[in-house]
């Protein structure tokens, strides 16, 4: 039949032409769903540790926390703890400035001593820091540009944290797990280059084509299946 011979040619070629690149897909789907997010994330790598507690009258004041920071004007004030101490995180603009809540120092940039600190105090496991750089131009596993303090530990996923210099958080938990992911995320979307673009033209057209592939084979398995049973009930008649 007409319609038998063409989704046979259409699915023969189209499979021939996308057809590595929809074991990549396979692939990559069942290296992602069988890693953990939160171990790709880093998230079972992060210390819990009890609210802050502190009484005010042990607290420097907002207004000298300001002044300590060299702010006329402040957008926004958040006590909050570094490391397990209470800082003012006073923010102006694109501006963000921390000071010691328990004596009025100026805390940010943040410099190498204090990032090692904040990455040990964020990091569970017991392992050693190997190295901390503070980056202006990061790699394309961070993301945002720098500059960024990148804190390597010495353990087994070698894991790296990126803290921000300026808020002292931690904008990023990477490791090999997080690599191998990323990888694997990388040839799923087809953006060989930083994996954050998936609705490029080349992923569209090459899905279209894994679709009519996958249509082509179901009209071929209808009418296969459909001879077969003619073929089993004329066998059956005899």
């Amino acid at each position: 039949m007409m319609i038998l011979r063409t989704a046979v040619r259409v699915h023969k070629w189209l499979a021939l032409l996308i057809g590595a690149q929809v074991m990549l897909w396979l692939l990559g789907g069942l290296v992602m769903s069988a890693l953990p997010i939160e171990r790709v994330r880093g998230e079972h790598n992060i210390a819990s540790h009890p609210p802050l507690s502190a009484t005010p009258e042990t607290l420097v004041a907002l207004t000298d926390a300001v002044q300590a920071a060299g702010l006329e004007a402040i957008d926004e004030a958040v006590l909050t703890a570094v490391t397990g101490e209470p800082t003012w995180r006073l923010r102006h603009g694109d501006l963000t400035v921390l000071v010691s809540a328990r004596n009025g120092q100026r805390l940010s940039p943040v410099n190498e001593s204090l990032a090692r600190a904040i990455a040990n105090h964020d990091f569970v496991p017991e392992a050693n820091i190997e190295s901390a750089r503070l980056l202006n131009d990061p790699p394309s596993e961070y993301g945002p540009g720098g500059p960024v303090w990148q804190i390597v530990f010495a353990d087994v996923n070698n894991t790296r944290l990126y803290v921000d210099p300026d808020n002292g958080l931690v904008r990023a938990r990477r490791s090999d797990t997080w690599r191998i992911f990323d990888f694997f995320w990388r040839l799923h979307v087809m953006d060989y280059d930083d994996g954050a673009d998936f609705n490029h033209p080349l992923l569209i057209i090459s899905a279209s084509l894994g679709v009519m592939v996958a249509l082509a084979g179901l009209v071929i398995l209808f009418f296969r299946m459909r001879r077969s049973v003619q073929l089993w009930r004329k066998t059956r008649q005899a």
